[in-house]
C-alpha cells in the first residue's frame, strides 16, 4: 500500500505541480485516510517519504554507475533534471521545511547517502578534492533546475573532459 501511496503522490504532484493534500492523495489512491495516515502521517512525512524514494533511486543508480566505472558521468547526467524530475524536484523544494521533525531523518540520510557518492567518484577519477569539484559541480547544476536556470542539453563530456583532465604543468620562469 505504501508504494502505491506514493506512486499515486507523485504523479499528483507532476499533474499539479505541488505536492498534494492527504485528502486528495487518499482519494485518488482509493485508501481510507486512516490508511494513508498509517504510513503518512502529516503532509511533511509524504513529502519526505517522496524524497526518500528519490534519494534511493540516485543511490540505486549511483551504486550501478560505480560498478561500470561511470560515477562521475552517472552523477552530472542525474544532476540535470529534465521534465517529470525537475518538476517534481521543483514541488519538492517548495514543500521543504527544515524545521520540521519529518526531515531530520531524511537530511541525515541525505548527507551519508551524498558521502558515499562522493566516495564512488573518488575511486574512480582517483582523485578525493576532483570528486569533491565534480560533486559540488552537480550540485550546482540542481540547484539551477530547481530555479530553472540551466538548459537541459549541458554537455556532460566537456564538463567531465574539464573537471578530470590532468592539471596542466607549471609555467617555470626564468
Amino acid at each position: 500500500m505504501r508504494s502505491h501511496i506514493l506512486e499515486t503522490a507523485r504523479r499528483l504532484t507532476l499533474d499539479g505541480g505541488a505536492v498534494p493534500s492527504l485528502n486528495a492523495v487518499a482519494e485518488a489512491a482509493g485508501v481510507s485516510k486512516g490508511g494513508l495516515m498509517h504510513h503518512f502521517p502529516t503532509r511533511s512525512a509524504l513529502v519526505a517519504g517522496l524524497a526518500r524514494e528519490s534519494l534511493e533511486e540516485v543511490d540505486a543508480a549511483m551504486s550501478r554507475a560505480a560498478a561500470a566505472g561511470t560515477a562521475a558521468r552517472t552523477w552530472l547526467e542525474l544532476s540535470l533534471p529534465d521534465g517529470d524530475e525537475r518538476a517534481l524536484m521543483q514541488a519538492l523544494a517548495s514543500s521543504f521545511r527544515p524545521t520540521d521533525g519529518d526531515f531530520g531523518p531524511l537530511l541525515s540520510d541525505s548527507a551519508v547517502a551524498i558521502a558515499r557518492w562522493e566516495a564512488l567518484i573518488a575511486a574512480e577519477v582517483g582523485d578525493t578534492v576532483r570528486a569533491h569539484v565534480i560533486r559540488l559541480v552537480g550540485d550546482a547544476l540542481v540547484a539551477n533546475a530547481l530555479v530553472g536556470l540551466n538548459a537541459v542539453d549541458e554537455d556532460v563530456d566537456d564538463l567531465l573532459r574539464s573537471l578530470t583532465a590532468p592539471p596542466a604543468a607549471a609555467e617555470t620562469r626564468p
